[in-house]
């Protein structure tokens, strides 16, 4: 760990840290944890895109035997069909669902930005059951 970091964090030194200090090993932190990412990331693309080539050439295994499994000393391949749906007609869609009964359809999950704004233009109306939790959070910008 950065020397910088140990002072911040050591039990056993209990004054008062700079403002300044704990903004600038917030930024060394910040840029390590994305080069860190970044790193992760590239590698990790290069092992998907590996095994993407090897899974075509097992579902072309599984096709040109016609079998949804094979089961080998490595371990079993399963060929599966994976469905994925959408939409580019929300308005159709609701209506759809509204007139099906069919509420299922949909994710139960609030939009978060939309909320907070309909939240700060009606104030008094809220929906039973909401919860929220709001908390301070700190941003740091780099000096120019």
């Amino acid at each position: 760990m950065d020397e910088d970091i140990q002072d911040l964090v050591s039990p056993e030194e209990k004054r008062a840290v700079p403002v300044d200090k704990l903004a600038g090993v917030y930024i060394k932190i910040r840029d390590a944890r994305a080069k860190l990412k970044s790193d992760y990331e590239a590698q990790d693309l290069e092992l998907e895109e590996q095994m993407e080539v090897i899974e075509e050439q097992l579902l072309e295994a599984c096709k040109s035997i016609g079998a949804d499994s094979i089961r080998t000393a490595a371990g079993t391949v399963i060929r599966s069909i994976k469905s994925r749906y959408w939409t580019n007609d929300w308005d159709s869609m609701y209506d759809f669902v509204r007139k099906n009964d069919a509420f299922g359809l949909l994710e139960r999950r609030i939009h978060q930005s939309n909320m907070k704004q309909f939240i700060e233009e009606n104030p008094d109306l809220l929906p039973t059951g909401l919860n929220t939790d709001s908390r301070y959070s700190i941003v740091v910008r780099r000096s120019k």
